[in-house]
């Protein structure tokens, strides 16, 4: 009973928001004494300073994965069932590995990893980051439609407009790289104006070519990006709901055990008190 009070004591605590607070801010400190270190002159007054505050900061790294880890108490894997805390265990643990302590640009990355580990105080960058991975695949297969519709265009443009505008259109790759610039509209007019001297197919290639690729694949992938979400949220509940209660139980159930065993925890405490009495 004692054991499971002790791992309830140490949930709740790195489980509080003053906890977190005070992790974030000692990624925020982390942060800040990374950037300061790249400024020579600071570094030759206060460089020894600055490597105290930066071994100060992985010592509380330390202890608060530990802790965390302790909070399971019997069940130390589950810790390691959350892909964020993998990723805090490998960023702490490997600055002390044999061949990574020596490098010191290994070294300078993995501090710069740690800033990443701010992330998961922010749930819903948290959950842009999931997106974003999610997305990956099916934007692939966007990628790769965009691709092939800039290359037939850029033919198109170089067949139009090579001989009059060799400086854009001159080659296939140069017709590739003007197309993917007006990807994003920026200088849509001045081409349209230059190549309506060349050629009266100039509207129609640029308007059919920022319809087709700016407005309805960009909107595509706009939808891709909003199901990944979608299924990212879900995901993240279902990640949420499974390390809170990691046999199965319902969540409003495990809390329920969890209080009862501390309230049968004083209640022998109380008992031995009697007895003792």
């Amino acid at each position: 009973m004692a054991k499971s009070s002790r791992e309830g004591r140490l949930a709740t605590l790195v489980d509080s928001q003053r906890f977190t607070m005070v992790i974030a801010s000692v990624i925020v400190l982390n942060a800040v004494i990374l950037g300061l270190e790249t400024y020579p002159s600071l570094m030759r007054t206060y460089g020894n300073a600055l490597e105290t505050l930066n071994q100060a900061c992985y010592a509380v790294f330390v202890v608060e994965l530990i802790l965390r880890i302790a909070s399971y108490g019997r069940r130390p894997q589950d810790f390691f069932r959350s892909g964020w805390n993998v990723f805090d265990a490998v960023i702490v643990f490997a600055v002390v590995l044999p061949g990574i302590r020596e490098q010191a640009q290994v070294l300078r990355l993995l501090r710069l990893a740690r800033i990443v580990r701010l992330l998961r105080f922010l749930p819903d960058a948290r959950l842009l980051v999931r997106t974003v991975v999610k997305s990956i695949p099916s934007a692939f297969s966007m990628v790769v439609l965009t691709a092939l519709l800039v290359f037939v265009y850029a033919m198109v443009g170089w067949t139009l407009f090579a001989e009059e505008l060799p400086e854009t259109w001159g080659t296939a790759g140069r017709s590739m790289l003007t197309l993917f610039i007006l990807l994003t509209l920026e200088n849509l007019p001045v081409y349209l104006a230059e190549a309506e001297q060349v050629s009266s197919f100039a509207p129609l290639f640029f308007v059919s070519f920022v319809v087709l690729a700016s407005f309805i694949v960009f909107n595509l992938l706009i939808g891709i990006v909003i199901g990944s979400m979608d299924s990212a949220r879900e995901e993240e509940e279902q990640e949420s709901q499974a390390i809170a209660s990691p046999d199965g139980f319902d969540g409003d159930l495990a809390q329920k055990m969890r209080n009862l065993r501390v309230a049968l925890d004083e209640c022998e405490k109380e008992l031995a008190s009697r007895s003792s009495a």
